[in-house]
């Protein structure tokens, strides 16, 4: 864990984005263990996030003092072991799984928040809405699951070194989400940028950044969590 590369994207972060809005970091944690994860946290990361429900089922009780979500690819087989546990669920890419997630909180008296993902660059690798219908899709989902709350918007940019097209991407991004919440959806936050790609992200719109690398360094995927 990288100390005072954490302290550094803190401080760079405070001022906000290029709109004045405060600015979230998360920390990605994939393949971290529980002991380096509340390092960080004591360093002063105040927001921690795992890619896969198994190492967060084998961490979420270890990880002290800081808010828990998930931003990874999410099974509908899975999220019962999200629901009511994670403050956010970042990845939801279709009805299907908004649906499962309400299904689940319902169960539990509970409602839960959740970022509908959109596929901004229209990869074919990538789960998501894609742009032409997403407004529609994340308005059915606001409207018709009692058990979720559609507090904003998640996009993956492509991974490229084209800065003037992922710029173009944020703002459309940025867009949908204005639009959505001109619309009268009660939506707080824009969740795009991660290591490659987060310093062009807050500058053109996003109020909440995903960030491993630059936090924990190069991860070794061999090693046991």
């Amino acid at each position: 864990m990288n100390t005072q590369n954490l302290k550094a994207v803190l401080e760079e972060i405070s001022n906000g984005n290029n709109l004045g809005e405060k600015i979230t970091l998360v920390g990605a944690t994939k393949t971290m263990s529980a002991e380096t994860i509340n390092d960080a946290i004591s360093a002063g990361l105040k927001v921690v996030a795992e890619n896969r429900v198994q190492e967060f089922r084998e961490k979420h009780d270890k990880i002290v003092g800081a808010e828990q979500q998930f931003i990874g690819h999410l099974q509908t087989n899975k999220v019962k072991y999200l629901v009511g546990k994670v403050s956010l669920i970042q990845s939801v890419d279709s009805v299907h799984l908004a649906e499962e997630i309400s299904k689940q909180a319902i169960k539990l008296n509970t409602v839960q928040n959740v970022l509908i993902e959109i596929n901004v660059g229209g990869e074919l690798s990538k789960s998501g809405f894609d742009t032409d219908n997403a407004e529609s899709f994340v308005k059915e989902i606001a409207s018709n699951l009692n058990g979720v709350k559609v507090v904003g918007l998640m996009a993956m940019l492509p991974q490229t070194d084209d800065k003037e097209l992922l710029k173009e991407l944020c703002l459309k991004m940025r867009g949908i989400y204005d639009k959505l919440k001109s619309s009268g959806l009660n939506l707080s936050i824009l969740s795009m940028g991660m290591s490659s790609d987060y310093k062009i992200a807050i500058n053109n719109g996003s109020n909440m950044i995903r960030l491993g690398r630059t936090i924990f360094g190069e991860r070794n995927y061999g090693e046991k969590i």
